[in-house]
């Protein structure tokens, strides 16, 4: 078992999570009901799109050799035989110097291999159309599988659907799709101080602040939060309410009672159950030193420290990662000022997103210690490496989005 406060790096303990963290269950869902969930498995395509060669333009569907040395000077003459209709497969060819009017999305006849946009014909009579412009062979068609090809694998797994992924599933006729079912997480904040919102703090007491944060941040990343009453710092109360969570999720996350306190009994309580195992207690970041990772049985408790701030960057460094992967997003940024870290430790610094003339700038939100202002206006947050003693002003750096 760990010692107490004896400190991983934050990458051994993000480890330590992955490896025991439940498994997800798979469930396949209606297209319609996909928006933001986490393809569970690669898509394939059954077919292909086009399924048939069709044009891209309104004009007329021609023989791209019939065109060459069209100008405007020296229009080529063809002969129209017939139209294409939309929805339709046309049952006729088209043979030497003649063309067909063919609609945007229509399928191209049989013989004819290009399309001439209607801008550049002039039609002469009931039959006749000349032509001042020369197509290439496939110029304004796309091709049969041009777009996605049969048996082309079009998404992986852990893709989120958004709108344009939905939209392409739906063109390929895929109705039922299969998804991770989402991760059902407590959040239980604990301690003598803390109060609900609708309560007037008195000396040393403070708002609960960590769980509507920290649900609003699991619904970002597609879990499904569930937020407790507060708990006194009393072992018994406590023990009671950390069993009850651990029976409706798959991880409970707490807040508060991380650090080696008179009064705290976080640590002394998860570890009371049955099959508990002290994965971490320590980790050598700032903020977030005091997180703890025990495991009961299959299930994850992971205790945050109770300052806000720390609590929530220690989500989004430890935590998001491994609950959505494909929702950490990096951009660079310049950093506008120097920036000092202690060696040893991987310091995490919340930053504000600035573009001027030169590009995008990263302005780093240095104060006090656990500001929610500050932290309210950060876009992101820069990782200094433990092995570094920090950033210079210009030194383009990867800001990871909240």
């Amino acid at each position: 078992m760990p010692e107490f406060l004896k400190v991983l790096t934050y990458q051994n303990a993000r480890q330590l999570i992955i490896d025991h963290f439940p498994s997800r269950e798979i469930e396949y869902l209606p297209l319609e009901m996909c928006n933001h969930r986490v393809l569970a498995m690669d898509i394939t395509s059954p077919e292909d799109m086009p399924a048939f060669a069709r044009s891209t333009v309104d004009g007329y569907a021609v023989r791209a050799e019939d065109t060459f040395g069209s100008s405007e000077s020296l229009q080529g003459m063809m002969e129209c035989v017939n139209e294409v209709r939309m929805g339709e497969e046309p049952l006729f060819e088209i043979g030497n110097g003649q063309c067909a009017w063919i609609p945007t999305g229509g399928m191209l006849p049989t013989g004819s291999n290009a399309a001439v946009m209607v801008e550049y014909t002039e039609k002469l009579g009931e039959d006749t159309v000349l032509v001042s412009r020369p197509v290439a062979p496939g110029e304004n068609v796309m091709l049969k599988g041009e777009d996605v090809s049969r048996g082309r694998t079009i998404f992986r797994s852990g893709r989120i659907l958004k709108a344009q992924e939905i939209g392409l599933l739906a063109s390929l006729g895929i109705d039922r799709v299969p998804v991770f079912k989402p991760y059902n997480i407590g959040i239980l904040s604990t301690g003598d101080e803390i109060i609900p919102l609708d309560q007037v703090p008195l000396t040393g007491q403070v708002r609960d602040v960590n769980s509507y944060s920290l649900a609003a941040a699991l619904e970002s990343c597609g879990a499904i939060p569930r937020r407790y009453p507060l708990v006194e710092d009393d072992f018994a109360s406590l023990q009671k309410a950390v069993e009850n969570a651990l029976k409706d999720n798959d991880v409970l996350i707490m807040s508060g009672g991380s650090s080696v306190g008179v009064a705290d009994y976080s640590v002394e309580v998860m570890l009371s159950f049955p099959d508990s195992e002290m994965l971490f207690h320590g980790i050598a970041v700032k903020p977030g030193k005091p997180t703890i990772g025990v495991r009961v049985g299959e299930k994850l408790i992971i205790g945050l420290p109770g300052h806000p701030v720390s609590a929530l960057m220690v989500f989004y460094i430890l935590f998001a990662p491994v609950i959505s992967p494909a929702s950490v997003r990096q951009v660079e940024a310049r950093m506008t000022v120097n920036v000092a870290s202690q060696p040893g430790r991987d310091d995490f610094i919340p930053v504000q997103l600035l573009q001027d003339d030169e590009g995008r700038e990263a302005k780093p939100l240095l104060g006090k210690s656990g500001l929610m202002s500050i932290i309210a206006q950060a876009d992101g947050y820069v990782h200094i490496a433990y092995e570094k003693q920090g950033i210079k002003v210009g030194d383009m750096v990867k800001v990871n989005l909240f």
